[in-house]
């Protein structure tokens, strides 16, 4: 693994309008935690949205400000974090193109989510070569970072595996540059007599015995020096791996937990579902939908007891409230001495707690769009330049550098 992509992390959200208490809770506020301790990019994948809604782009605009506008008012912070949008940075094209080249057809075809989705959205028209394509673009959108790092939930595993598979090949293919081995040990020579020595010993002990630990070692001591470039520090990863020079370094999945953020239904939220909350939503609209919201069916009468494992209610009580209130919310359910709307009060009352500070940020910056523009803009600037980097490192190992 490239060793300056560890402490990388990249991910993304397609515009699809404002956020609601899911996203909060199954994405927002790890990355709001990830943000202080690794270099983090976070991306608004549009190009992504047009894989399966390409016939109506309308909505694109307008969902990719209200989800900056959400971003900020958790917590993102554009000092600490890259905020972009995906077809502001063309070099994501450009990588996806060449990618492309060296891509089997079959590697994109045995993707879980291809058949998975093409069932799931039989009414629209997926046989699409941008549909076929999307995991490699998304492979591209992680590589042309060298993201080390890429938060995602189980079910996602497949995307990353795929994109190092990817990374692999094309290393495979381009990382043996004209004269690899002698700049490899020249780029030894330069850690000093005994860095070099360990470095050989390490690097013999893993290429003939397979030694993992051996590896491990070797990477720590590429990390420790301080006076080799970046490109020599590459080659020697390489080298010690028994490969060429690490161009695209493999991404690592992230492993992050599933939302436990129930929807209004006790399924996931979901807008598909009808049953979300949103993050910013007007308090009283928040009040009027938790009051409403179904119950256990066995509570006909305010005097009949409930089970709560059968009540959405009780979700809402798993993630906001107290072992003390749910302790009380349960005890009154199964013996019928607090009502529904009794025990819905204490959700409600957390659930507008959470969202007052949000809506209160979210506020300033819907007052001040220029503000908010100006945040995209600066990070899509930064996020360029580190792709035009990249693919700079892609171009000359493809011997795509014509002068």
């Amino acid at each position: 693994m490239n060793i300056a992509a560890n402490r990388r992390v990249l991910s993304g959200m397609r515009p699809t309008g404002q956020l609601h208490l899911g996203h909060y809770h199954g994405v927002l506020k790890n990355w709001v935690r990830l943000q202080h301790e690794y270099e983090c990019f976070f991306f608004i994948a549009d190009w992504h949205a047009l894989t399966t809604s390409y016939e109506d782009t309308s909505i694109i605009g307008q969902s990719i400000f209200d989800i900056v506008v959400d971003w900020l008012s958790v917590g993102i912070n554009p000092g600490e974090a890259t905020l972009f949008i995906q077809s502001r940075v063309p070099e994501h094209a450009e990588l996806h193109l060449l990618l492309s080249m060296m891509t089997p057809i079959s590697w994109l075809e045995r993707v879980p989510s291809y058949k998975d989705q093409q069932e799931k959205l039989k009414e629209r028209d997926l046989s699409t070569y941008g549909f076929l394509g999307y995991p490699l673009l998304q492979a591209a959108d992680i590589l042309i970072y060298k993201a080390g790092n890429v938060p995602v939930g189980e079910d996602q595993v497949a995307h990353i595996e795929m994109s190092r598979e990817v990374a692999r090949r094309f290393n495979f293919l381009y990382g043996r540059e004209p004269g690899f081995e002698e700049k490899a040990e020249s780029a030894a020579r330069k850690m000093g007599k005994k860095n070099a020595r360990l470095y050989f010993e390490i690097r013999r002990t893993y290429t003939e015995g397979g030694d993992l630990e051996a590896l491990d070692k070797g990477r720590a001591l590429l990390e420790a020096q301080q006076n080799i470039s970046l490109g020599d520090r590459e080659r020697l990863l390489g080298y010690l791996e028994g490969g060429g020079k690490v161009i695209l370094p493999e991404p690592h999945a992230l492993l992050t937990e599933e939302s436990k953020m129930p929807g209004l239904d006790g399924e996931k939220m979901s807008k598909s579902y009808n049953n979300t909350i949103s993050l910013r939503e007007a308090p009283e609209s928040v009040t009027q939908k938790l009051r409403t919201m179904p119950t256990d069916p066995a509570r006909v009468r305010r005097t009949d007891p409930g089970e709560p494992s059968k009540c959405p209610v009780w979700k809402f009580h798993e993630v906001y409230s107290t072992n003390e209130v749910r302790e009380w919310a349960r005890a009154g359910c199964t013996s019928a001495s607090i009502g529904c709307l009794d025990c819905k009060q204490p959700v409600i009352d957390a659930v507008l707690k959470e969202q007052q500070p949000i809506r209160e940020r979210s506020e300033e910056f819907l007052a001040d769009p220029d503000t908010v523009y100006g945040i995209i803009d600066e990070g899509c600037e930064a996020a360029r330049d580190v792709a035009r980097d990249t693919l700079d490192d892609v171009r000359e190992a493809m011997r795509l550098v014509y002068r």
